[in-house]
């Protein structure tokens, strides 16, 4: 058995040879727990979820006069700042995955953290819209980077006892990052009195301001409060640099560089033998995909295209990837105060009732645990659809019978709107948020769709496709509520989704019941 000087072995080792270096390779380090491996590593997917929620209560801050603190956003503009994460995103994914291929999984995610902090930093601090946008394709890019990495680093670091639910509290994560902002937004808003302006005659809110703004001169006010915001961001992220660096790299990610020994140093700080078996026993069957894979046979994308069966199943993937999008989900995410603030509430009310529904995310994230451990795929993603297309239309009803004829031409309401009407907007974005995040299935089927020689590739372009819609319904959501009105803009999403229920129904193929290799199999026969 031949060893390069970076420990990389060039053949295949046998049992024996296996027992014997596991014999003799100390750990490479500090014994670690499985515990601080999980909070650290899903310090990653706490801060996806705070850098794409903590911009829905940082807009109406920044929707402000530059005199008073804010950027003097346009409906354009505020679109653009959601969207342009998203397409940074969307690099991050594709172009982290393949670091972290190159590199390691640990190695990338220390780089992800020293992005997130130059990227949060960047956003913070910047002076104008134009210096804003480049910081949030930075940190978007940490963002997507993040949401390839960290499930890949959890789920070959745990032992298999413990993998499905560490990867499944890493996704836990994403939704309670998202909670985490919309409270310190709120608390943010809270302690500042809400978005205010000072004027020659005083301090008034901003609500109060925007329908007299011209007749007003601004010398002051704490449309900043937003830096604040954002700022925090990067506690989390200054953890996760000190963090990582105590943690080992992934075991797997050695053994697949064929550098067993540093495998085994790896996997000795983590295990405990008495309850995940002998870690020579799991060498081996990394040796063994090793094998596996160089005798499987891969595909390029443009083989995958030009034949009929798999180019299918590419195009079930992307489907289903865009219309998780299509949703609307990231019109809750990013820009639920501008809905309330539509349909009455003040700005700073808007800001803290968010909060909600942070909470109901959390709940229906937890409840989607269940849900897809319970019942097949396929009928996860119908309920999801179904509901989703449902609460949309009422929204949809709701703001053209309970909003629009009460509202006036300085965009206030009259005195004779019912009370309950922008109660009834929360409760159903509350109730929106919560049956999407049960009924989530997409990122399964991500997982188990594709057959082995493109998985790969296949994974990448969906994923890809999912972070484009992302940035595109992020783009068009404020000039569509701001144009067309929230009866009509909700009214598009629902017949989306009621699209997308029959999309689950008619073609999405179940493959819940079957092995991964049954799925290929299956759909090969289904679709030559």
């Amino acid at each position: 058995m031949t060893a390069t000087p970076e420990g990389a072995i060039r053949r295949d080792p046998t049992s024996a040879e296996i027992e014997e270096l596991v014999a003799d390779t100390p750990p490479s380090g500090k014994k670690r727990s499985l515990g601080f491996l999980a909070i650290v590593a899903c310090l990653g997917s706490l801060l996806f979820g705070y850098d794409t929620g903590v911009i829905a209560g940082a807009l109406p801050f920044m929707h402000m006069p530059t005199d008073a603190g804010g950027l003097q956003l346009t409906s354009f503009e505020e679109g653009l700042i959601g969207g342009l994460l998203a397409i940074g995103a969307a690099l991050g994914a594709i172009v982290g995955g393949r670091m972290s291929d190159r590199w390691g999984r640990r190695h990338n995610i220390t780089m992800l953290a020293i992005v997130f902090i130059i990227g949060t930093v960047g956003c913070t601090i910047a002076p104008n819209i134009w210096v804003l946008y480049p910081f949030r394709i930075v940190l978007g890019f940490a963002v997507g980077g993040a949401s390839a990495t960290v499930p890949v680093f959890l789920a070959e670091s745990a032992p298999k006892r413990l993998r499905g639910p560490l990867v499944a509290i890493d996704q836990f994560m994403i939704v309670f990052g998202q909670l985490v902002a919309y409270t310190m937004n709120a608390w943010i808003s809270s302690h500042n009195g809400g978005p205010q302006v000072e004027t020659t005659d005083g301090h008034m809110s901003w609500d109060e301001a925007i329908p007299i703004l011209e007749q007003l001169t601004i010398t002051g006010g704490n449309g900043d409060a937003w830096r604040l915001m954002l700022v925090l961001a990067t506690i989390p992220a200054v953890a996760l640099w000190i963090g990582i660096r105590m943690l080992p790299e992934s075991s797997r990610w050695y053994a697949a560089n064929f550098r067993y020994p540093e495998a085994i140093g790896a996997l000795k700080r983590l295990r405990d033998e008495e309850k995940d078996g002998p870690v020579a026993i799991e060498i081996e069957q990394m040796v063994e995909v090793n094998r596996q894979e160089e005798e499987a046979e891969k595909w390029t994308l443009r083989q995958a295209w030009n034949t009929k069966w798999t180019k299918k199943i590419l195009l079930i993937g992307i489907t289903l990837g865009c219309f998780d999008q299509l949703t609307g989900i990231n019109t809750a995410m990013y820009y639920l105060p501008k809905v309330l603030h539509a349909v009455g509430f003040s700005s700073a009310d808007s800001i803290t009732l968010n909060v909600y529904t942070g909470i109901a995310s959390c709940i229906g994230a937890g409840t989607g645990l269940w849900a897809v451990a319970r019942f097949l795929r396929r009928h996860v993603g119908m309920y999801q659809e179904a509901g989703i297309t449902i609460a949309l239309s009422s929204l949809a009803l709701v703001f053209a019978f309970g909003v629009a004829p009460y509202e006036l031409e300085d965009g206030t309401f009259s005195a004779n709107m019912p009370a309950m009407v922008p109660w009834l907007v929360l409760v159903l974005v509350a109730l929106f948020v919560f049956i999407k995040q049960s009924g989530t299935v997409v990122w399964i089927y991500m997982g188990e769709l594709f057959p082995a020689k493109i998985r790969g590739i296949g994974n990448g372009l969906a994923v890809g496709c999912l972070w484009i819609m992302n940035a595109i319904v992020t783009a068009v959501f404020p000039p569509m509520i701001e144009n067309l009105g929230g009866a009509i803009t909700y009214g598009i999403f629902a017949a989306i989704n009621l699209v997308a229920f029959l999309f689950y129904w008619k073609v999405v193929p179940e493959t819940k019941i079957y092995t991964l290799e049954e799925i290929e199999e299956r759909l090969e026969k289904e679709y030559s």
